[in-house]
């Protein structure tokens, strides 16, 4: 993979090069979205996953930017649909982590009105640091309990980006990255929560049906670009919201 635009353009970058690529500030909170798409727009594949429209240079750079997270944040349709796995603390990372206060590992937050979420996935009982279920005051009181079970639980009186980006950092988790679904990306953008995108392009056409609808934003959102690499006609951009 090559650095093709930003500070120093660097070629056949490896592990550490990719994560120097996409620093994380020293302040915060900072909310990362990341997705990829195809060339006509779509989130995913005819799978319905975005697995199937991804590439080993993208997942270089997901992993990049996972690794020194604080939060993984995601929908519960994206949650359901991708199948995660559990977050577990990497030993190569964990003096980095350290020196900077972070936990071993990022904590995935899952944000879910209803609550239904696949609770027989490994992840909830094997990451390294308990999960976070996200949801509103007017979740039915079973579901509730369920969640409990298997998650710690934060229960907000509104659900909206801005509670969720204060929620967690009030818990020490500033640097996070949202995954989506389209829908929860969506949201964020139109909060003016984003700091920053960073986005794949993938070297395909999947059809109009690979994403979900989302409402049109009032007025477009700008962003500056900061970097993109290329491997096998992929491109992996890193865009800096503009500063107003």
């Amino acid at each position: 993979m090559d650095l093709i635009f930003g500070a120093s353009l660097t070629t056949d970058l490896s592990r550490d090069d990719v994560a120097a690529a996409y620093p994380w500030p020293d302040s915060g909170p900072w909310v990362r979205a990341m997705m990829v798409t195809t060339l006509d727009g779509a989130a995913a594949g005819p799978d319905g996953l975005s697995g199937s429209i991804s590439s080993a240079a993208d997942q270089m750079v997901f992993n990049a930017v996972r690794r020194f997270a604080d939060c993984v944040l995601v929908g519960s349709g994206t949650l359901r649909a991708e199948e995660y796995t559990p977050m577990r603390a990497k030993p190569e990372d964990g003096p980095a982590r350290a020196a900077a206060g972070q936990l071993a590992a990022p904590v995935l937050a899952i944000v879910s009105g209803s609550l239904e979420l696949p609770w027989q996935l490994p992840m909830w009982a094997e990451s390294t640091h308990r999960p976070l279920v996200i949801t509103n005051s007017a979740a039915a009181p079973e579901r509730l309990a369920m969640a409990s079970d298997h998650a710690e639980l934060v229960v907000l009186d509104e659900v909206t980006p801005r509670a969720i980006v204060e929620t967690l950092a009030a818990r020490g988790l500033r640097r996070i990255v949202c995954e989506g679904g389209p829908r929860l990306l969506n949201d964020f953008v139109r909060s003016g929560s984003i700091d920053e995108l960073d986005i794949t392009i993938s070297p395909t056409m999947a059809g109009s049906t690979g994403s979900p609808p989302t409402q049109l934003l009032p007025s477009p959102v700008p962003f500056k670009l900061a970097s993109v690499m290329a491997q096998e006609s992929f491109l992996m951009a890193r865009y800096l919201k503009e500063q107003s």
